[in-house]
This record gives structure tokens, sequence and C-alpha cells, in this order.
């Protein structure tokens, strides 16, 4: 399974930006530069999470690893362009699977632990999978037994021993069997993979119906994962602390490729547990974090929380998928010298960064991007020169050049997939016919400040209060400054004589109290135009979201139009 050749044919590798080198071999020379160094490290909590003892692997007992899982993989069956489906938590084994797998030419499909039947089902036929691996036990769940139960799926099998009949247990060879090295040598040299080969198959979120597959080739990858690298300014040697499980961009594009790229060490961390991920940070000093938006605020406005955790080594944290408030950026970088990097990524492609770099004002990087790929604007930044990007008017089609403008983001070049697995319908209602992929995202040319983008929300989650078109995301920013807020979400319910009005749907800090009176408030005084502001509160104890952390806006909105009990 290769990247098409409509894809091969635009002049990539004659540019530089695609080449020859496969993820594997990222790995092979790190593991080769200092075997010694730790490589990889289990969430502390795993005995928790499938019953495992949690492990510390070094590069030279991880390379083993990947060559025991390289011959298992081999032993059950799968070949060079098999579909495997993974549905695991974030452990050391998780890590081979994907480096045994590139090595093999097999495709891996990685999926939530929370899919179930509803979506294994059509991905596993989608993919024509050959096997699905799990475990058998992931905290109160039984994956494996599940997995069995679902029809259409194929050999289930399981990382550990205890698989449910008729699931089969992964075997292992052991962890210092020169045999195995030997085969997995031979069986890479058969394969033999281009980079040019698909690696994984990651779904989209699926806030907007049943998740889409997104096919990623060896260069794909690599490429797209400089501007998460270059965007947290990342050193060689550097402790990567990933709480977002390996199933798409933020994951795999980030800490993933980053682990790579720097040559550091991988700390693992899954389902987020606030005090496991606190732990974490105290114990093993990361030089880098992931964290959602809700809980940086949280653990700033909670300084009770980061008393006994040392933060002096952690550098930078990379968040994103919600609007950040500009007090929390200062407020890190004042009070812990902490960088936080806002990321705007797709699996499709998308990959925006806003740092210190970029953006050293709060306020700016709070707000915009870099307006990466203009020929016309200079970025130190590799990804800026890789990539073209323009808005459009969705109305008109035309290209949008002046600020304050609302525009859908368009982007093409090496970091963009070639399409959606087994559907040509929506890959053509993606592209434009140049092949500018159309990301359904609204930006603006930032009227303060032209070298930047601002984004305005979701083409299709736009408020329109009579004829006046609100982005969700703008009001979530306002509402995540307030200081009663812990998190909150702005949707649409619809109003007989405007269509829709905006509704806040929130989720009070402890002890606090949230009413409308004091929102409107709040808007007031940012100045914020009084047709935004929200006219109907709705107060939950959290909000819907989606395996991969996001606000699930449609579960939102039946909040917001339900009747008040």
């Amino acid at each position: 399974m290769r990247t098409t050749p409509e894809a091969l044919s635009t002049g990539y590798r004659e540019r530089g930006y695609w080449s020859d080198v496969r993820i594997h071999d990222l790995y092979a020379r790190n593991a080769a530069g200092d075997p010694a160094r730790l490589a990889v490290i289990d969430p502390p909590n795993r005995a928790d999470l499938d019953g495992a003892a949690p492990r510390r692997l070094d590069y030279r007992a991880l390379s083993a690893l990947v060559d025991s899982t390289m011959c298992a993989l081999a032993d059950a069956g799968l070949r060079r362009d098999d579909v495997l489906v993974t549905q695991l938590p974030n452990i050391t084994g998780y890590v081979a699977v994907y480096l045994a797998a590139a090595r093999l030419g097999i495709v891996v499909s990685p999926v939530p632990m929370q899919f179930r039947r509803g979506e294994l089902e059509p991905i596993c036929r989608l993919t024509g999978a050959r096997a699905l691996l799990t475990v058998a036990r992931f905290k109160a769940t039984e994956p494996a037994r599940a997995a069995l139960d679902v029809p259409g799926v194929p050999a289930v099998l399981v990382l550990g021993d205890d698989a449910p009949p008729p699931a089969r247990a992964l075997q292992l060879p052991g962890a210092n069997d020169a045999g195995a090295h030997r085969r997995a040598l031979e069986l890479e040299q058969a394969a033999a993979v281009s980079a040019d080969d698909i690696l994984t198959i990651c779904w989209t979120s699926g806030t907007e119906g049943m998740p889409k597959g997104v096919p990623r080739s060896h260069n794909h990858w690599i490429a797209i994962s400089h501007a998460h690298a270059e965007g947290a300014r990342l050193r060689p040697g550097d402790t990567l602390l990933n709480p977002f499980p390996l199933v798409n961009m933020a994951a795999i594009g980030g800490c993933f490729m980053s682990w790579l790229h720097m040559a550091g060490t991988l700390l693992l961390h899954h389902p987020f547990e606030l005090p496991v991920y606190l732990q974490q940070i105290a114990t093993e000093r990361p030089d880098y974090a992931i964290a959602p938006p809700a809980v940086l605020m949280l653990l700033l406005q909670n300084e009770a929380l980061l008393k006994d955790v040392d933060l002096r080594g952690l550098r930078c944290v990379g968040s994103g998928s919600a609007p950040l408030a500009p007090a929390m950026i200062r407020g890190y970088k004042e009070r812990y010298d902490i960088e936080i990097v806002n990321m705007f990524g797709s699996n499709e492609g998308v990959s925006l960064m806003s740092g210190p770099l970029e953006a050293p004002d709060a306020e700016h990087r709070a707000r915009y991007f870099a307006r990466f790929g203009r020929s016309e604007l200079e970025w130190p930044q590799r990804i800026a020169r890789m990539i073209e990007t323009r808005l459009v008017d969705p109305a008109s089609g035309a290209e949008i050049v002046s600020p304050g403008e609302p525009g859908e983001l368009q982007i093409r070049g090496p970091t963009v997939f070639d399409g959606y697995l087994g559907a040509p319908a929506l890959t053509a209602a993606a592209f434009t016919a140049d092949r500018w992929y159309r990301t359904g995202d609204l930006f603006e040319i930032a009227p303060e400040e032209p070298r930047f983008y601002r984004f305005l929300g979701r083409l299709r989650t736009q408020i329109n209060r009579g004829g006046f078109k609100i982005s969700p995301d703008e009001i979530d920013a306002v509402l995540a400054e307030h200081p009663d807020i812990a998190e909150a979400g702005a949707v649409g319910y619809p109003d007989t004589v405007l269509g829709e009005r905006v509704c806040a749907v929130v989720v009070p800090r402890p002890g606090r109290q949230v009413t409308l009176e004091l929102l409107r408030s709040h808007f007031g005084a940012r100045g914020i135009t009084p047709i935004k502001w929200p006219e109907r509160l709705r107060i939950v104890r959290e909000l819907p979201r989606n395996p991969v952390g996001k606000i699930v806006r449609s579960e939102i909105a039946a909040i917001a139009a339900a009747d008040e009990s």
C-alpha cells in the first residue's frame, strides 16, 4: 500500500521534503548511537491498566522487544500490506508494535480504547483488517472479549498471556533471543519497505459522523513532524511526556515523532489521570509535556495541586484542541518559566504552531497562528517553506487577501494526506481541483497582525444569529477567562425569531456559582459585542468529549436545546 501516484508526481523528493528515510531508520540511528540510553517508560500505574508491571526500557532492550514483536506478528500470519487494527493503551509494547510494523510493512490502524462495536465493525470492514490487536483487560473493561463479539472483526490478538479463547496471545520470543534478532533482519529485508509505503490509517475524531480513515506514509509523518519539534523548540535527548493516546496527530506526529527526531526518552501516560500525570512530572522531570487547555488552567488556578511538584525541569508544554487563554500563557511563564505552545493540527495534515519563536506575546500566541506557507512572508521554520496555505471565501471561492475577512483555510504540500480510505466521494469533496485540501476551518488574516491567521471556528459549527455568523470557539475563549469557570462550550440553540441564539454550557470551578448575569457582565467588560453574549446558560458536571478529548458540539447542542427541568 503506497502513496498515490498524484502525490509522488508533485516534486516533493526533488525539493528535499520527502526522501528514502523511513521511520524505523530514525529509530535505528538512535539505538545505535546510545544503546544504554533510556528509551521508553511505562505509566507508573500500568498494573491498574492492564495488570502488567511497568517497564523502563533502554534502547537496547526496546530494540530486542521490537525484534520479538516482528517475529510474533509474522507468526500470527501478518505480512506486508496487511492492516492491523490496534486498540491498545500507551504502553511500551505499543511503541514496539509501531516500530515492528514499520519494518514489516504492516499498516497500523490505531483506534481509541473507548471504541466499541459501532466503530470497530465498520473500521475492520473498510480496512479489510487481517487482525485486531488489543489487551485482555483495560481498567474495568475486557477489550479482547468485547472485540470477539463484534461481527466482522478478524482474528483477535492479545498483547499479553491471558487471551480469552478464541483470541490468541501474541507470543514473543525471549528478550535476548539472538535467533529473534536474525529472523527480524531477514523479515525486514524481505518486506523491502519504502518511505512511500502507508504506515498508518488513523481516524478523524468523528464529531460530525462516522470516523473517516486517513492513510499516511512514512514520508507524510516525517514531513509534518518537523512542525512540532521546531515549534516546541525541542533539544536532543529531551524527555517527552505524552498523555494523549497513540492514535492521532497530537501523539504520533507530536511526541512519538519528536522522540525519534531527538533521540530522547518517551514517557507514556494513559488514560489521563491528573495525580499520575503530576507524579510523572515530579519523578521523571520531563523537558516537554502535552496537556489539554482545561487541565493547564485548572493547575494554574489551584496552586495547591502543584505545591509538591518540582516544575523546574519542564521547559515547555504543548496544548491545543480548544482556545487558550492569554492569562494562562502568561501565568506559566511568569510563575514557572514554562512556555506554552499553541498547537493546531489534524490527521489530514494540517499543522500550525504558535510558540515563543513565532509569537512572543501571550495575546498573540493564544489567538494567532503564523501564516506559514505564504511566499510573501518569511519564517525560520522549515514547515513554513514546505507547505502552501490560503484562505478562501466559502461562498464565492475567491481567495481572501485582506485582513478581517473570514475564509476557509486550505493547504497543500508534503504533509497533506492523499485522500480518505475507500471514500472517493468524500475525497473529491475534501480537495479542490488543484489539490488544495479544504480543512473546514474558518480563519481570518488578523487585522492587528497581518503576519498571522486568527482561528474563528469550524465552518459547520457556526452560530447563525439572525444572519450574523458567530464562532463558538471565539465564545469558548472568552468563557475560559472567567475565574469561576473550569471549562465551557458555546453552541447555538433554536430561536423562532433569529434562527439561533448563543448558549453557554458551563462546568463551574468547585465551590463557585456561575449565573447568566455574571457571564454577560464578563463579556461586556471584555468589550465583546452584545450580539455574541450568551443568552442561555446550562450548568453541567462535565462536558461531553470524544475519545481524543475534543468537545462534542452535537451533544452540547442537545443540552442547550433541552427544556429546563
